[in-house]
C-alpha cells in the first residue's frame, strides 16, 4: 500500500554550476517566506486539530492550505539540498520537478488526533537526525555538483529519501494523513 504522501521526482541530474555556487544565498528569500507562512500554518493547524478531533476529518480548505505549505517546504528543501535544480516559486503549487503528492483528507481516529504531537515525536526525532546527515551530504553534493555540473543519481536519491521522510513526518504532524511516515526507500 502506498503512503498518502509521496515524493514525485521528475528533475534530471544536471545542475547549473552558477546557481549551485550561490545556492545558500538564493534560498534566503524562501526561508523568510517559509518562516512567515509557518506562523499562519501553525494557527491553521490548531483549527485543523479541533476540527479533526470533533469530525474525525480535516476540512478540505484547511487540508489544501496545509498541503500547499508542505509542498512549498518540499520545494525549498529540495532546492537547498540539490535534489532539484530550478528555482522554486513562492506558491506551493505542485508544478515543480520535485514535489509532494498528497492524498485528499481521510477519516482519522480521534485518539490518534488528540495525541498526534506525542505520537509524532519518534518520527520527528529521526527526521531531525536524518536532516543533519542530509545537510552534511548536501555539502558534499555541493562540491560534486560544482566539479561535475551534475549530481550522481544515488546521491540525489538518498537526499530525496530524506526530503520524502521529512514531508511524511510533517504531513503526519499537520494532520494531512493518519498514516505514520514510511522507511520505504522506493
Amino acid at each position: 500500500m502506498t503512503h498518502p504522501i509521496s515524493l514525485v521526482v521528475t528533475d534530471d541530474l544536471k545542475r547549473s554550476r552558477l546557481t549551485v555556487f550561490f545556492r545558500l544565498l538564493l534560498v534566503i528569500p524562501h526561508f523568510i517566506w517559509l518562516w512567515l507562512w509557518s506562523i499562519l500554518a501553525t494557527l491553521v493547524l490548531l483549527v485543523a486539530w479541533f476540527a479533526a478531533l470533533f469530525t474525525k476529518r480535516v476540512p478540505q480548505g484547511i487540508h489544501d492550505f496545509l498541503a500547499s505549505f508542505l509542498r512549498y517546504q518540499v520545494h525549498v528543501y529540495s532546492y537547498m539540498s540539490l535534489v532539484a535544480d530550478p528555482y522554486p516559486s513562492f506558491s506551493g503549487i505542485a508544478d515543480y520537478p520535485v514535489t509532494a503528492s498528497i492524498a485528499p483528507p481521510a477519516e482519522q481516529g480521534r485518539l490518534g488526533v488528540f495525541f498526534r504531537f506525542f505520537l509524532a515525536l519518534p518520527a520527528a526525532l529521526f527526521s531531525g537526525v536524518l536532516n543533519y546527515f542530509t545537510e552534511v551530504l548536501a555539502l558534499f553534493a555541493w562540491f560534486v555538483c560544482l566539479a561535475l555540473g551534475r549530481i550522481p543519481e544515488g546521491m540525489r536519491n538518498l537526499l530525496a529519501f530524506s526530503v520524502r521522510f521529512h514531508a511524511q513526518t510533517q504531513g503526519y504532524l499537520y494532520l494531512l494523513t493518519g498514516r505514520y511516515p514510511s522507511f520505504d526507500m522506493s
